[in-house]
């Protein structure tokens, strides 16, 4: 799980993928929030319960800065499923921020805390999005109750429009996870990928399929020359179809090889033999026709 989540951070935590996000989906993508103005911020806090101190820990965050001024607090949270209880989590991380502010001390005003709840599932978000959705209020109660929204954007249904805004490596993991269900035959941009290490192990996390990882190492990670999704993907594309064909090749020995068991005249040896296969593959085979049958 930690190695999980440190994957998850790796590229967000670029300054420039971390800039395009918020420029992207708050400022319609105008150039807001520079890069250069955007220094790390620990992603730990602490709360108290039982009695002891428990840590909680933010996906990504950034101080947005002019000079030495604090302009506010971007946080990034990644979800890939639907929580009921992302407003709590989000209420607790914010009130954390705001709290450190409290224990500086300082005479400086005061600045906001801004978190991002980017959602990458295909389905919709049908759980709360505020606060008092999570809450069993008494009618009589409502009215002192504080509201408190999360800022939620589902990447599956962002438009073409929006997708456009982004410049970094964002764009691409966004226009992956908005198109692939509903664009038939979709191909990936031809977008050059900056960071390919940390883009392909997030996309393996996201979406949690092995072969980001496994064409990544085999065909990308030495290529010289840029990588992008669309090369990506015709890769995928081309091993699908060696794969159905090795598995049509397997499926017909395993036919030969059941009817030369029915006969019974040749040894396990002699079928591997005539077939050019190891004895261990015409075990699996004849193990494979036995438990089919």
């Amino acid at each position: 799980m930690a190695e999980k989540d440190i994957v998850e951070k790796t590229l967000e935590s670029y300054n420039d993928v971390f800039a395009d996000i918020v420029n992207g989906l708050l400022f319609n993508g105008e150039q807001i929030v520079k890069e250069n103005e955007l220094e790390a911020e620990s992603e730990n806090s602490m709360y108290k319960a039982d009695g002891r101190l428990h840590e909680q820990e933010r996906d990504v965050a950034k101080y947005w800065r002019n000079g030495e001024i604090r302009i506010a607090l971007y946080g990034l949270e990644n979800q890939t499923a639907v929580d009921p209880d992302m407003p709590l989590r989000i209420l607790s991380y914010d009130g954390a921020a705001y709290r450190n502010q409290l224990n500086q001390n300082c005479k400086t005003k005061r600045y906001p805390v801004i978190t991002l709840v980017l959602y990458f599932g295909d389905g919709e978000w049908n759980k709360p999005k505020n606060l008092l959705e999570c809450l069993d209020i008494p009618e009589n109660l409502k009215l002192y109750v504080n509201d408190y929204k999360i800022n939620l954007f589902e990447i599956c249904k962002l438009s073409d429009e929006q997708i456009s805004k982004f410049k970094s490596d964002f764009k691409i993991v966004a226009d992956y996870f908005a198109k692939r269900r509903r664009v038939p035959g979709y191909r990936g941009t031809k977008d050059t990928i900056k960071h390919v290490d940390e883009f392909f192990k997030l996309m393996k996390v996201l979406t949690n399929d092995n072969k980001f990882e496994s064409i990544y190492n085999e065909n990308i990670s030495n290529a010289e020359g840029g990588v992008n999704m669309c090369d990506f993907l015709d890769t995928v594309e081309a091993r699908g179809k060696a794969a159905g064909r090795s598995e049509g090749k397997l499926e017909g020995k395993a036919e030969i090889i059941q009817e030369l068991i029915k006969a019974g005249k040749m040894t396990v040896e002699q079928i591997a033999d005539m077939l050019k296969l190891p004895v261990e593959k015409v075990n699996e085979l004849a193990e494979m026709v036995l438990v089919s049958a």
